[in-house]
This record gives C-alpha cells, structure tokens and sequence, in this order.
C-alpha cells in the first residue's frame, strides 16, 4: 500500500491506470470496501489500519479493474490468527465467487487450504500433482480432463 494514500484512494490506484473517471473510481473503491467490510475506514492511512485491514484493502485494490487472478503473496504472514483466517476466508469467498486464487506461503496450514499446491525448494518444482478436480459454475465439482498444467498448458494454445 502507499503510505500517503488513504484505503480509498489505495484502492483507486488500478483504475487511474485503466482510465476509470474519479466518479466511478471512487463508488467501485467504495462498493469493494463495504464488500469486505472496511466501509468505515475509507479514510484512514494504512499506518492507521490493522494488519488484517491493510490486506483487506488490498485484496479490493486487485479487485478493483475486475481482475479474475488474485495473486496473495504470504498473505497471513504478518496477521494473528484471527485476522489470517478472516482473509484466508475472504480468498475462499472469491474462489466461490469465479476468481482463480494463487497463494505463495510457507505456511503450511495455508496451502492445506488450497486445492492443488505445488511445491519448489531451492527454486526447482518438487512436487506438482497434476489437478484431479475442479469447482464448476454451479459450485461442484467435475474430473479435469486435460491434466497438462503450467507452463506446457500455455504453450499448446500456440
């Protein structure tokens, strides 16, 4: 987060990018901070937000183009355990939701949240289990039929 901007004005950063006029910046800024209940703290500078609050304000700042991939980089590293699973509940809302969630931890009681975890150490890929699932539109779940993943997956669409 930028230190000298405000939760809202954090969250609007994405859309001065994409060109969004300020007046649906700010009602998108602010629909996506009630969405994660910080509706009350729009105005405040992350130095005046908790933890939690701070990756709350993030989570609506990778929301806020519309963005379908949320990458969470340690994203209850520096949490107490209440406020890490309130977020760890706000990402499983956003898989439920449509939104493909990729979470880089070392914790792992996190990754034994995720559906399919790949593990490096020492920057090789020592574990990669191919997908056996995955949740449908209507919330189920169905075989993956195409187990080919990563990298190769991307370079048959060529």
């Amino acid at each position: 987060m930028l230190s000298h901007l405000t939760a809202e004005q954090n969250v609007e950063v994405p859309a001065v990018y994409a060109g969004l006029e300020r007046k649906q910046r700010l009602l998108r800024a602010q629909e996506l901070l009630q969405r994660l209940g910080l509706e009350d703290r729009t105005e405040y500078y992350p130095a005046q937000l908790s933890g939690g609050q701070q990756q709350r304000v993030s989570i609506a700042r990778a929301l806020m183009n519309g963005g379908q991939v949320i990458l969470a980089d340690e994203p209850t590293g520096a949490l107490d355990s209440h406020s890490g699973e309130e977020v760890m509940a706000i990402l499983h809302q956003l898989r439920d939701r449509g939104h493909t969630v990729i979470i880089v931890t070392h914790d792992p009681q996190v990754a034994a949240q995720a559906e399919r975890v790949i593990e490096i150490r020492d920057g090789e890929i020592v574990r990669n289990p191919p997908a056996i699932e995955k949740v449908n539109v209507a919330g189920g779940t169905e075989p993956v039929v195409n187990t080919v993943s990563g990298w190769a997956a991307v370079c048959q669409r060529f």
